[in-house]
């Protein structure tokens, strides 16, 4: 235990004097910390949490994936409403909603002069991708698009025309459709009907990107946000965003992608071979560093299309808090969270699973309803108060620690903690590699956390409200001075 009077040998455990045994500043430090997002990353992760609508012909023929020979005439979403899916993913905490716009299939959900297999030939006969996009200006949600790469119905897969006619999809999407905040591409990747497989034109595909929707990052096979590498919206003990820069990244997002649909189980886990990417044991290696930041994506149901035959079942829909564990895990470790919410054949997001929705909110809403309000009275650095607006506004604040060994927070009385959530200014890029939180009544502190990066956000729930005049938080290990965006406490 600590003695109160005696703060400060608990902060000279902390980076200022030892870092784990490396030296704050050297020419590896500077390396690795002048490695940091663009404008279109740092607006992408201010999201955190929306939401993925997979729906589509396999909506129609209970099944996750389909051959591309599914009769369109079918598809008919006889009470399809955007505005619900809308009103329901807003209600229950979504920035935004990125659909299928296009699966393996080949059948588009959009207005398209490339190919008959779309939704304008089917009875129901109207552009979903528009009545989505004109749904989120009026609920205030980003849209995003999916776009497979793979199409098992296009007669030029796996030639060099299906370039072409690819290049020409993306273009409508990106042209017709108002500003997109992300195009989302998996690595699903076969043969065609000419028994060759397909060689994507990725560098053409984004230059059509960056042109048309420069603000919108490109996701997974891409330059701008990772696969968190499953489906279980499982992350690693360290997630880091600075990574080696890999010229066959895609290759081997498509290696690591479902393949077959009976390949689901396989990406249910983290494999070991990559739960480490960004430790400085591992980065020292690599001349090219890129900042890239990591997404899970995970379905409420165990399946990504809505189906019937096995949704009687409760135990196919994942348990609300199983949804909260891993939005804590995720949004919580320096991670995104993009949630599938299938709309059912009606065309709307099934009642169960708007109640297991509401569900999920309430509980990743429980710990944080009461903020403890930092002022400059209560917050201070090697023994100076700080004001308060340079830390907590939500816009370019920050506290620089130059030469500081932590942060010292003393509020009025004893507080129960429920939560303690921490964010860097990634605009000097991702530093803090360790830290460490101890409590005080008064008579001396005690730790109560250790944890290791922060990044983007870093949530720190605890099990049991703790009792606590006084918090240290001591970054114990960090690349040069850590800079941090904000610091909430929340109470009982």
């Amino acid at each position: 235990m600590i003695k109160s009077d005696d703060i400060n040998s608990a902060l000279k455990k902390s980076w200022c004097t030892d870092n784990g045994g490396r030296e704050k500043d050297t020419e590896e430090t500077k390396r690795l910390i002048s490695v940091v997002p663009d404008e279109r990353q740092l607006d992408f992760l201010k999201l955190e949490y929306y939401n993925f609508i997979h729906f589509g012909i396999n909506t129609f023929y209970k099944r996750e994936w389909g051959d591309g020979k599914e009769d369109i005439s079918r598809f008919n979403p006889e009470e399809l409403d955007t505005d619900q899916w809308c009103a329901v993913l807003k209600e229950t905490g979504s920035k935004g909603i990125i659909i299928t716009a296009k699966h393996h299939d080949g059948f588009c959900l959009f207005d398209t002069k490339h190919t008959d297999h779309n939704v304008m030939n089917t009875p129901f006969g109207k552009d979903i991708v528009k009545m989505l996009s004109e749904s989120c200006k009026k609920y205030d949600l980003k849209l995003g698009i999916y776009l497979s790469p793979w199409d098992r119905h296009e007669e030029s897969y796996g030639t060099d025309a299906y370039n072409d006619y690819f290049t020409a999809q993306l273009t409508e999407l990106c042209s017709n459709y108002g500003e997109l905040f992300a195009l989302w591409f998996d690595g699903a990747c076969g043969e065609g009907k000419n028994g060759k497989k397909q060689v994507y034109d990725w560098d053409r595909y984004y230059s059509v990107i960056r042109e048309l929707q420069p603000k919108a990052v490109i996701a997974i096979c891409g330059p701008d946000v990772r696969w968190i590498g499953n489906e279980a919206g499982k992350v690693r003990e360290s997630e880091w965003s600075v990574i080696p820069s890999e010229k066959d990244a895609n290759a081997k997002v498509m290696d690591n992608s479902q393949q077959k649909a009976s390949e689901a189980k396989k990406l249910a886990t983290v494999s070991e071979t990559d739960a480490d990417l960004g430790s400085r044991a591992v980065v020292k290696d690599f001349d090219s560093l890129v900042f890239k930041p990591a997404e899970a994506d995970v379905s409420v149901n165990y399946g990504w299309f809505y189906n019937d035959k096995k949704f009687r079942h409760a135990s196919k829909m994942r348990k609300a808090e199983e949804l909260a564990d891993i939005y804590f895990g995720t949004v919580g470790s320096n991670a995104s969270l993009l949630m599938n919410v299938p709309p059912n054949r009606k065309g709307l997001i099934d009642q169960r699973n708007v109640e297991q929705l509401k569900a999920f909110t309430a509980l990743i809403k429980a710990p944080f309803e009461n903020e403890e309000k930092l002022f400059a009275s209560n917050l201070i650095s090697d023994g100076h108060k700080l004001a308060p607006e340079a830390l907590f506004e939500d816009g370019e604040g920050y506290m620089f620690l130059d030469g500081e060994k932590g942060v010292h927070l003393v509020f009025e009385g004893v507080l129960n903690l429920t939560a303690i959530t921490m964010r860097e200014n990634l605009a000097f890029s991702q530093r803090v590699e360790a830290f460490e939180i101890y409590a005080s009544k008064g008579k001396g502190f005690t730790k109560v956390y250790e944890g290791t990066v922060i990044g983007s956000k870093k949530i720190v729930l605890f099990k049991k409200p703790i009792k606590a005049s006084e918090i240290l938080i001591v970054p114990t290990e960090s690349r040069g001075n850590p800079v941090l965006k904000d610091i909430r406490i929340f109470k009982k």
